[in-house]
């Protein structure tokens, strides 16, 4: 914002978890694997996530067509819990669902870090990104690019 106001034409791009299944550790699979668990239904957090494919583009269309100054969520439209997120790429591919653990016990199951973003509930609105900029997602949902 400070290049903008001294004359830089700048978009911002508020960018949430990014997945992509073509990339070494691009998908939630090696963390299914070691069996980490996610927090409790009544303790989950909100999460958003991208398809780095669609990042890419969302890029490129901020770039070209986006505001001076305008921030843009780029996130997909899927508005789904952690835990959730984790049981679907479990279904998917095949692997056993993450436990569950309530928040008063995680400090002993998770990392520290990995507890830190869990403490974070956020839920983003994406049509700036899909109305300002036109961006058509080819992963409008996290199932959909999962499954990819």
């Amino acid at each position: 914002r400070h290049l903008g106001r001294a004359g830089v034409r700048a978009s911002i791009l508020r960018i949430p978890g990014i997945y992509a299944t073509d990339r070494e550790g691009g998908t939630p699979e090696a963390r299914l694997r070691k069996g980490t668990p996610v927090l409790a239904a009544q303790d989950d957090v909100y999460t958003n996530h991208i398809h780095a494919d669609d990042l890419a583009r969302a890029c490129l269309a901020a770039l070209w067509r986006g505001r001076p100054q305008r921030v843009y969520n780029a996130s997909d439209v899927s508005e789904m819990k952690m835990g959730d997120y984790f049981d679907l790429a479990a279904d998917l591919y095949g692997l056993p669902r993450p436990p569950r653990v309530p928040r008063s016990t995680a400090q002993e199951a998770l990392p520290v870090m990995l507890l830190s973003f869990m403490s974070e509930s956020r839920r983003l609105d994406n049509g700036r990104l899909l109305g300002e900029l036109g961006l058509r997602l080819r992963y409008p949902t996290v199932a959909t690019g999962l499954r990819a």
